[in-house]
Formats: C-alpha cells, sequence, structure tokens
C-alpha cells in the first residue's frame, strides 16, 4: 500500500456515517417514489415542490422563492421555463420594480397542483409512517442542516 491509497477501514467508516451519502440516497429514493406518483399527473417531485413554492396570495419574486428551494435565481429560472411552456406558471412584471420579475401559478396551475395534493398527501404519509418518531427526528435534522448560516 503506497502513502497516497486510503484504508479501506476509512471507506467502510465514510459509508456507514457519511450524512452526505445517507442524504443523497434517501433523496434519490424519495425522488423516484414521488416522481412516479406525479407521473400520471405529468409532473416530477420537483416541479410540485416550485409550485408549491408559488402557491402564495400574492406572486412571489424570484429571489424569494429561490432560498426557499435551496437553488439559485439563475438555475429557478430554467426550472420554470417548462411549466411557463405548459401554461401552469406565469412570469409577470414586478410593478414596483421593473426589473424584477414575478412568479404566478395559472389557473391551470392551480388546478393541476389541486390534483397532485392528494397524491403527495398519500406518498408522504406512507413514507412518514415507516420512519422513526414518524419522521419528526428526521425533519428537525434536515431543518437544522438546511438553514443558512445566521439564521
Amino acid at each position: 500500500m503506497s502513502n497516497d491509497d486510503v484504508p479501506f477501514e476509512t471507506t467502510l467508516l465514510v459509508r456507514d456515517t457519511c450524512l452526505c451519502l445517507h442524504v443523497q440516497r434517501a433523496a434519490r429514493v424519495l425522488a423516484r417514489a414521488f416522481d412516479e406518483a406525479f407521473r400520471p399527473l405529468g409532473l416530477t417531485n420537483w416541479q410540485f415542490s416550485l409550485m408549491m413554492a408559488l402557491n402564495r396570495p400574492e406572486p412571489p419574486g424570484i429571489g424569494a422563492v429561490a432560498p426557499l428551494l435551496g437553488m439559485d435565481r439563475t438555475t429557478l429560472t430554467a426550472a420554470v421555463k417548462p411549466l411557463q411552456r405548459r401554461g401552469l406558471v406565469a412570469i409577470l412584471s414586478n410593478p414596483s420594480d421593473k426589473r424584477g420579475r414575478l412568479l404566478s401559478l395559472t389557473p391551470e396551475g392551480r388546478a393541476l397542483l389541486a390534483q397532485a395534493v392528494p397524491v403527495w398527501k398519500r406518498v408522504h404519509a406512507e413514507i412518514e409512517g415507516s420512519l422513526p418518531e414518524g419522521g419528526d427526528g428526521l425533519r428537525a435534522g434536515l431543518v437544522a442542516v438546511s438553514r443558512p448560516p445566521g439564521e
């Protein structure tokens, strides 16, 4: 073994304890479950989350939605485009800031979101029911990890 080799014990330590690995693996499993459930509606789990983030009394600005979804403004703008093409989301001018853009669910988007919510509730309840503490401990830990510094 050269000085550059990482011992196999280290590989096992990372496999068994790495929070990032476990969160990534769980995220992929959860994403697949929700993607499959939303497929009949023509939505992905990501699109559902984005549309839910837009479900507000007043259309939010891109700058308000991006951090909620843990992404930058450019990535959010790109993610909105397919929903806009489908007529589910509208990008509006901000009357108080002509450079800013607001995101709004269209009536079609609201109708599709209303169809998707019972699907989400069913799948979410199944997954949460399989977790220790009903998922409260996991949720609290994930919220703590994803909280921006200084918040």
